[in-house]
């Protein structure tokens, strides 16, 4: 059993990562443990005792501050632990092709954490707005997305949070009375998804085998019943004069992209 450290100036996702994807080649035998926010000297010799206490160990850096990797590579070969700059041979790479050298300034640290707690920000609102459990979240969204139970709208929120977008679903039931602040917004901010009624049906079917307990309840995949569904959600995003997007055969991350481009984000998460 050897441990690889995923060491960072940032959150560490980055480092993190691909540990990862090298742990998964070697089953049980690699333990991953993440430093993050090491920015100062006093954060490497911590991060040094840390890893003498877990020989023997790979550690894996993504820190951009030169005179901090250079402080850590120091203590890493002082110590005989084997560090990789992950980072470092691209920049280099970039440097060279470029023939500038790296801007690096504290401040883009202070930018790089703006982003991470916008994503956190943007997740706590979808799944506090999941399903349209508060309506006043219609107000607040980036985007609201409208459609039929089992057409993704909660992943897909979910990974738009990720981008740092305030997403929002609200499903659309013919029994429900659609939410008067839908009609308040601009139209841009409001998506619809749509699905081919034959692939609905397959999806309701394979939700409910997995429910013994409710699979009786053939309405949820009935033929007339997905098709009197589709027929209302139609109307409703007509009226709503929303984008619609067939998501019949697209992947989440795709219609994400859709809506992005839509609305001019860049995907510079």
């Amino acid at each position: 059993m050897i441990t690889i450290f995923a060491v960072s100036d940032s959150v560490g996702e980055t480092a993190d990562m691909l540990a990862k994807a090298v742990a998964i080649h070697f089953k049980n035998n690699v333990d991953i443990k993440t430093i993050p926010f090491v920015r100062l000297l006093k954060d490497v010799d911590n991060a040094i005792q840390i890893f003498e206490k877990s020989m023997p160990c790979i550690v894996v850096s993504t820190i951009v501050s030169i005179d901090i990797m250079e402080s850590l590579t120091k203590r890493c070969y002082e110590k005989n632990i084997t560090l990789i700059n992950l980072l470092g041979p691209i920049i280099k790479s970039v440097e060279s092709m470029m023939n500038v050298h790296q801007d690096y300034e504290p401040g883009a640290l202070r930018v790089l954490d703006s982003i991470y707690f916008k994503r956190i920000e943007a997740m706590e609102f979808a799944i506090k707005y999941d399903d349209a459990k508060d309506n006043s979240g219609i107000e607040k969204a980036d985007v609201v997305i409208v459609g039929l139970s089992r057409t993704s709208k909660t992943p897909l929120c979910m990974y738009l949070a990720n981008k740092g977008i305030k997403a929002m679903n609200i499903p659309l039931v013919p029994e429900v009375e659609v939410p008067e602040e839908l009609f308040n917004i601009s139209p841009k901010r409001v998506f619809g998804l749509t699905v081919d009624p034959l692939r609905l049906i397959d999806i309701r079917k394979k939700r409910l085998g997995r429910y013994a307990t409710i699979s009786n309840n053939i309405q949820y995949y009935n033929d007339a019943r997905i098709l009197e569904e589709l027929e209302f959600s139609d109307k409703v995003m007509r009226k709503l004069k929303c984008k619609i997007i067939d998501v019949s055969k697209i992947a989440i991350e795709e219609t994400a992209l859709i809506i992005m481009n839509a609305l001019g984000y860049k995907d510079n998460l």
